[in-house]
């Protein structure tokens, strides 16, 4: 049975709901483009917009950003398809490369954990990378590029795989993700598509939601993309084995809150994906 001790994870019981109102300069930035529409041809506005249109859009981008987001990191998800017959050859590979750069302290980034995909997409591995912003992530790649050994890594690795992709994403404020810890057992990465402009109420539900699942289910980390696989969530879950996790999943229903999240939230969602994983020996969450 996993423990449920990880003082990151207890904090959330003192998380405040936060409400999304507009500010008033993005209601006189709203106010602005309607009059200044009526002033515009109606094709120059079509086509280009108004000026206040453009920087209420800016202004709501990031106005969304700061009530979704923690801000402190930005993580990326990166996916490898290895090659059929290939997989002990790329364990090898990166699992010596990923721990050395991460230990790098002018590489300033830190390697939350790596898996192996158990159940679902075979022969993927899932590495999530925690950066400090964006310009922690500029700063990280440039110098892990130019380590006198990149080259030839990374010559090696194309060679291994099928596929590669990334994503950038941020933590949701509400759930910050885990610091380093070896509890054993299986994770679960539960991806979700989401319809176009649903992420602030998915954000809403669930952390009302987060408040009834942490009484029976040990939360490893979720975050929304912001760069690559645009309008996804991505949650992940640890539990000591695959009954475990059947009955954490149905005892949930019994928690007050609950059913009413699924309820809320099932609607928002364009498609879902369910990944088991087993964490690498390097990774540092486990």
């Amino acid at each position: 049975m996993l423990t449920r001790s990880v003082p990151r994870l207890r904090a959330l019981a003192v998380a405040q709901t936060r409400c999304f109102s507009v500010s008033p300069s993005l209601q006189a930035a709203r106010i602005a483009a309607q009059e200044g529409g009526k002033k515009k041809g109606a094709l120059s506005t079509l086509i280009y917009g108004t000026p206040e249109g453009r920087e209420l859009d800016r202004d709501i981008e990031r106005s969304f950003s700061q009530v979704l987001a923690r801000g402190k990191y930005v993580h990326s998800i990166v996916f490898h398809e290895v090659k059929p017959g290939k997989v002990d050859e790329y364990v090898d590979l990166v699992g010596k490369w990923y721990p050395k750069m991460a230990s790098m302290p002018e590489n300033k980034v830190n390697l939350v954990g790596s898996w192996r995909t158990e159940v679902g997409d075979c022969d993927t591995f899932v590495h999530i990378w925690e950066y400090q912003r964006y310009q922690g992530y500029h700063s990280s790649l440039h110098s892990i590029q130019h380590h006198p050994d990149f080259a030839d890594f990374d010559k090696k690795l194309k060679l291994l795989i099928t596929a590669k992709r990334t994503s950038l994403m941020q933590e949701f404020s509400f759930w910050p993700t885990t610091s380093p810890r070896s509890l054993g057992g299986v994770f679960e990465l539960r991806s979700y598509t989401l319809h176009p402009g649903n992420l602030l109420e998915w954000e809403t539900h669930w952390r009302r939601g987060l408040e009834a699942r942490r009484e029976v289910m040990e939360g490893v980390g979720a975050w929304f993309v912001q760069i690559g696989e645009l309008n996804t969530v991505h949650h992940l879950w640890q539990f000591a084995d695959l009954e475990e996790r059947k009955i954490r999943r149905e005892q949930s229903w019994s928690i007050e809150g609950w059913g009413d999240t699924v309820h809320k939230t099932v609607p928002l969602i364009q498609s879902m994906k369910s990944n088991v994983l087993v964490p690498m020996p390097w990774s540092p969450v486990g």
